[in-house]
């Protein structure tokens, strides 16, 4: 083998240049620290992957794409960086006997009827709390659609997910209901203008740099990695692990694992409550908005279109801008059962769903001009798009979240407890507050501070 690259000591490594890694590692460097970015893909942002093309007006956004509600934290980021937001439309329309129909009223009746369900006691599978508690108070049309909601909306699987954390969630501030909005040149702008505004000489990036092993005592961690297949090693006193959960859950002999030496018991106990929901996201691309022309224009302001029995049962428009472009959403089983196809296969499944819901195949395939494919269940730098609370697993956020020893601390958005998890906001809040109790521990922590 050989012999590891001699690396310079930095006060913290950061493990992943997501979202949350990237808020971690400006809030530090704003504070006069040396810090070390390790990321195992060829790019920054993580869960965010946005394509922009010339000959399209607006982002692609094959992974996050949305601000749920007026998320304070993910509003700063943008401002600093004179990032301007738009509002986005909520009008839903879904298939019910076998025509595409207004769906606002099921929602709004699924929405009056939870709130009169009385919550559980004891935890449930959502899909438990369905047929049993809300039976009697919600229509099958309205249970329907909540099952949609919640393996659509949350990917997560209806089976396994705590009832008692989505019934907060969709009480909460990001809500499927709540104002939406999204970033005008997409989250890809955000995260640029972030990693844009380090000082190299402060903050080094390491991108293509896969982390095998991190080796840690109180005080003292080393990160052991390759780069193009050459071992490499990165030493600090600190680290802060941004690491997906999905990554974080692999078995140890996966090639993708990341080891920790001594193990993370507790760590691992707390993952057993969470779980990474699956989603594949197809952006396709049109000649014109032909669906907006459909029934005399019954469509033109359509935000969200479902088709429940659909391989890919969400689809949405970039309203309030008038583009030629949908997004084709299959998250939770569905994602599940189409892991792993080959792109061509999955966009064949798209292109089907959207003659379910706006008919003629003939006029659809005409107006195609092209489609981006991302499985973010079979990215292995991700294992899954964003996360779940699983029954009883309600505390599990927290013990993730909660630093070792005062070397290891953790950030992501499966460890916000703010009611931002499973977001962009709750990622970048989690990377603050890890940065924050870096800082309480480091002399110099309050100095330098930018204003």
């Amino acid at each position: 083998m050989s012999k590891k690259k001699s690396t310079p000591s930095f006060d913290v490594i950061v493990i992943g240049a997501g979202a949350a890694g990237l808020a971690a590692a400006a809030t530090l460097a704003e504070r006069g620290k040396r810090v070390c970015i390790v990321e195992a893909r060829d790019r920054i942002g993580g869960r965010i992957l946005t394509r922009i093309e010339p000959d399209v007006p607006i982002p692609l956004e094959l992974g996050a794409e949305f601000i749920h509600g007026r998320s304070e934290v993910t509003l700063r980021w943008l401002r600093r960086f004179n990032t301007p937001i738009v509002d986005a439309s909520q009008t839903r329309f879904a298939i019910r006997g076998g025509k595409l129909e207004d769906a606002d009223a099921v929602f709004d009746e699924m929405k009056a009827g939870l709130a009169r369900v009385k919550r559980p006691k004891a935890d449930l599978a959502f899909a438990d709390f369905l047929e049993g508690p809300a039976r009697k108070v919600l229509s099958p049309a309205a249970r329907r659609f909540a099952r949609t909601l919640v393996e659509g909306f949350d990917a997560a699987d209806a089976t396994r997910v705590s009832t008692r954390e989505i019934l907060d969630e969709w009480s909460g501030s990001s809500a499927a209901d709540a104002p939406t909005f999204r970033p005008m040149h997409g989250y890809g702008g955000l995260v640029t203008a972030i990693a844009s505004a380090f000082d190299p000489a402060q903050v080094h990036l390491h991108l293509n740099t896969i982390v095998g092993e991190v080796s840690w005592a109180q005080g003292h961690v080393q990160v052991n990695a390759t780069h193009f297949g050459e071992p490499v090693a990165f030493v600090a006193s600190q680290a802060i692990v941004t690491l997906p959960i999905g990554v974080l859950q692999l078995p140890v002999q996966s090639p993708h694992a990341v080891r920790f030496t001594p193990e993370l018991r507790d760590k691992q106990r707390a993952l057993t409550g969470l779980a990474a929901g699956p989603v594949i996201k197809v952006m396709l691309k049109f000649r014109e908005g032909f669906w907006e022309d459909i029934r005399d224009g019954k469509f033109r302001d359509a935000a969200f279109l479902h088709a429940p029995e659909a391989p890919f049962p969400t689809f949405w428009t970039p309203l309030p801008v008038r583009a030629p472009v949908l997004a084709a959403w299959c998250a939770g089983p569905n994602a599940t059962r189409l892991s792993g196809l080959g792109e061509s296969q999955i966009v064949a499944r798209a292109l089907d769903s959207v003659t379910m819901l706006l008919g003629d195949r003939t006029r659809v395939m005409s107006q195609l001009r092209g489609a981006h494919v991302h499985d973010w269940q079979a990215d292995p730098f991700a294992c899954g798009a964003y996360s779940f609370v699983t029954v009883g697993g309600g505390t599990a956020r927290s013990a993730l979240g909660r630093p070792v020893q005062q070397t290891l601390f953790f950030a992501g958005e499966a460890i916000d407890t703010k009611g931002e998890a499973a977001t962009v906001a709750g990622a970048l809040q989690s990377g603050e507050r890890a940065a924050n109790q870096v800082l309480q521990l480091q002399p110099g922590g309050a100095t330098r501070r930018r204003t």
